[in-house]
């Protein structure tokens, strides 16, 4: 790995030791200044709408004060977040956890959007291989930061703060970490002088394949823990089953990686559909109080959406100037976050009418339209070459051979 590279990781991985202050810190301390649960899920909320918002301002500030600094910016506006929903606990103000929660949104964009850089800063034909680095090392801070609710928990009592501020207290020093690491360098800038360009068709693809791979994979999670447990499995196994599931979504990243770059990114991003269509099939039949089976099917489902977001992040700036990948990247943050949030709500309200199965089935058939969409791409390519499209000047681009170089 070279310098640059192994700097962004260790930033990353730092960082990504902070994401599970918006989310498990945020739905504890929420319900603990309210008194009910009613308000747990609005702390999440509030963070992926600022994670949207800073995959904005993190592409646009990119090609201004270049990627490592946008992205230190993002964190830098994490710390201020983190410190906002200290205060706010302090002052038993659901109003500032909220703004707090909000304002950790862009260091969250910052930590998923890193991966982009070690793209840039791999050669060429190496690029799937630069994104599968720094995802995995967000899978070191993203697996370790939900282990740090006790000990973190602990500090913050000392200091005579609530036990649930603990993780915004880790959030503070990891995001900031990351900034002082990033913000004095650098390395990756964008270009000058914009020269023409437009979309690519697998650029399209990968919006696609990104948004479909988290709406399949944020709707069974959103129900998985609560299902579980109605089936007996103790909160011990459910924290062990969801880091397992954790573990695939990220760990596998540099094996994904090579193989986006040895295969193309459209055969990995199809084989992610078929995993996910699995998952589905296979949690909709599993024997729920099994813990091997649904530890096998949460795996398959990690796995599904760790080919198809390292192989959809390559499609996504496959052949785009450099001065338009960054834009890409932010709508295929706003894209995942958006299909996130569509996953969620619709899962649950899915299982409630119609049962488990059938919203694993429903998550199983996002999968396989995913690879219905990749093939009926590959055939445009054969029919009509590299005739222009008929809409937003974008180029019908090859899915299966050529997309990453």
């Amino acid at each position: 790995m070279n310098p640059p590279l192994l700097r962004i990781a260790i930033a990353t991985g730092l960082a990504s030791i902070g994401l599970a202050a918006g989310g498990t810190g945020g739905a504890l301390l929420a319900t603990e200044l309210a008194g009910n649960e009613s308000v747990a899920g609005l702390p999440f909320g509030a963070v992926v709408a600022g994670s949207a918002l800073g995959a904005v301002l993190v592409s646009r500030l990119t090609l201004r004060i270049g990627r490592a600094r946008a992205l230190a910016v993002g964190y830098g506006i994490g710390v201020m977040g983190g410190a906002t929903v200290i205060v706010g606990a302090l002052a038993s103000s659901m109003g500032l956890l909220l703004l707090g929660s909000l304002l950790l949104g862009p260091a969250n964009a910052s930590v998923f959007l890193a991966r982009y850089a070690g793209a840039d800063l791999a050669d060429p034909s190496h690029r799937g291989r630069g994104l599968g680095a720094i995802l995995f090392a967000t899978a070191l801070g993203a697996v370790l930061a939900p282990n740090l609710l006790g000990p973190s928990g602990a500090v913050a009592e000392i200091i005579g703060l609530s036990p649930f501020v603990g993780l915004y207290l880790v959030a503070l020093g990891a995001f900031g970490l990351g900034a002082v690491i990033l913000a004095p360098v650098n390395f990756v800038r964008g270009p000058v002088v914009r020269t023409s360009g437009a979309w690519t068709g697998s650029s399209l693809v990968g919006l696609v394949v990104l948004g479909a791979a988290n709406m399949a994979m944020v709707g069974v999670m959103a129900v998985a823990p609560v299902h579980l447990t109605m089936h007996g499995h103790d909160l011990g196994f459910i924290g062990l089953t969801i880091s397992i599931h954790v573990a695939g979504m990220l760990a596998p990243s540099p094996i994904t990686g090579w193989l986006s770059d040895r295969i193309g990114a459209g055969m990995v991003a199809a084989a992610g559909a078929i995993l996910l269509a699995a998952a589905g099939i296979w949690g909709a039949t599993a024997e729920q109080s099994s813990a091997a089976q649904v530890t096998g099917f949460l795996l398959t489902l990690g796995l599904g959406w760790n080919l198809a977001v390292v192989a959809g992040s390559s499609l996504l700036t496959a052949g785009l100037p450099a001065h338009l990948r960054p834009r890409a990247e932010a709508a295929g943050e706003v894209t995942m976050g958006l299909a996130a949030a569509v996953g969620a709500t619709g899962a649950g309200l899915l299982a409630s009418a119609a049962g488990w199965p059938v919203m694993m089935v429903a998550g199983g058939v996002i999968g396989a339209l995913v690879l219905v969409g990749l093939a009926g791409q590959q055939a445009d390519r054969r029919v009509a070459g590299m005739r222009p499209a008929a809409f937003n000047r974008v180029a019908i681009d090859t899915v299966f051979q050529g997309e990453d170089r």
